[in-house]
C-alpha cells in the first residue's frame, strides 16, 4: 500500500462516527429487503449484538426512516428516504452546483464553457457560459451534439459501463452507430479513460480545440461532459493557453463531481453495474 493509500486511511479514521455509521448500515441493509428483518436478523447481518442496534432502531423508527410491521415485528423503510430524495431533482442539483463553478471557470481562462448530458442516443446541451469580455464563442444551449464525433459525448460514452454505453448506442443515429461498431473505437474510449479528458478538433468549426472532462456520479459512470470551445486569444495569450484551459476544466469538474457526491472510477475498463 501506498504512502497515499495510509494517509487516506487514516484521515477516514481519524474522522469515522461509528454511530452514524450504524445507522446507515442499518439502511443500507433494509433497501435490500424489502419484506423486512426483524431486530435480530438485522443484528446478525451487520455482525453485531441486538443491543448494540436496539437505540439505533428506536431512533430510525421514531424520525420516520423505518416502520415497523405487525404483528411480525420486522422492520421496513418507510417513503421518506424517498421523499427526502426527490425533493431536488437530479437535473436541478446538477445545474445549481454548476452555475457557480462554470462562472468562476470562464473568468480564470476567458472562454466560454458548457455542460452536456444524455438524451437517448444523442447529447443536450443543458448549460452555458459566455467568456468574459466582448470576444467568444459559445454553444448554445438546447442544442443537439452526436455522441461519437464530439468531446462531449465521447467522454459520456467513455466514462458508462460497457452495458450502458451499448444501451445509449442503440439509440443512437446511424453514423453514430457505424462509428462506434467501427475497429478501434473502444480502444480510443479506454484511452480516453486513462487519460482522464478529451481534446479534440471541433469538427463544425475550423481553429476551435474543444477540452471536455467528465463529472461523475456515486458509481464513477458520467453523468454529464464539461466542455470548452477553445479558441486562441491574441489578446490575453498568457492567461488564456490551451495547457490551462485543460487543467482549470478537470479541476472544476471534479469539483462538481465532489459536490454531488460524484467519485472518479478506479483505474482499468469499465465493469458492468450490477443490478
Amino acid at each position: 500500500m501506498s504512502t497515499q493509500d495510509d494517509d487516506d486511511n487514516n484521515e477516514r479514521g481519524r474522522y469515522r462516527a461509528p454511530a452514524l455509521e450504524k445507522g446507515l448500515d442499518i439502511l443500507e441493509l433494509l433497501a435490500d429487503r424489502p419484506e423486512g428483518l426483524s431486530q435480530s436478523e438485522i443484528a446478525r447481518n451487520l455482525g453485531r449484538t441486538v443491543g448494540e442496534i436496539f437505540r439505533m432502531l428506536n431512533c430510525l423508527v421514531e424520525r420516520g426512516y423505518l416502520s415497523i410491521q405487525r404483528p411480525s415485528d420486522r422492520y421496513i423503510l418507510t417513503l421518506k428516504l424517498f421523499e427526502l430524495a426527490h425533493r431536488h431533482t437530479p437535473i436541478d442539483r446538477l445545474l445549481g452546483n454548476a452555475g457557480p463553478l462554470m462562472r468562476e471557470l470562464v473568468t480564470q481562462i476567458h472562454q466560454s464553457c458548457h455542460l452536456t448530458l444524455i438524451e437517448g442516443g444523442h447529447g443536450v446541451v443543458v448549460a452555458q457560459t459566455d467568456s468574459p469580455g466582448h470576444i467568444g464563442f459559445a454553444v448554445r444551449v438546447g442544442s443537439v451534439i452526436g455522441l461519437t464525433g464530439t468531446a462531449s459525448g465521447r467522454v459520456l460514452l467513455s466514462f458508462q459501463t460497457p452495458e450502458d454505453r451499448a444501451r445509449i448506442v442503440a439509440k443512437a443515429s446511424a453514423p453514430d452507430q457505424a462509428a462506434a461498431a467501427r475497429t478501434g473505437f473502444a480502444r480510443e474510449l479506454e484511452a480516453l479513460r486513462a487519460r482522464g479528458y478529451e481534446e479534440m478538433d471541433s469538427t463544425r468549426i475550423r481553429g476551435v480545440r474543444d477540452v471536455s472532462a467528465p463529472v461523475f456520479d456515486h458509481r464513477g459512470s458520467a453523468v454529464a461532459a464539461m466542455t470548452v470551445p477553445f479558441i486562441e486569444r491574441l489578446d490575453i495569450a498568457d492567461d488564456s493557453s490551451l495547457a490551462l484551459t485543460r487543467e482549470m476544466l478537470t479541476r472544476t469538474a471534479a469539483r462538481l463531481s465532489a459536490s454531488l457526491g460524484g467519485r472518479a472510477p478506479t483505474a482499468g475498463p469499465a465493469t458492468a453495474r450490477v443490478r
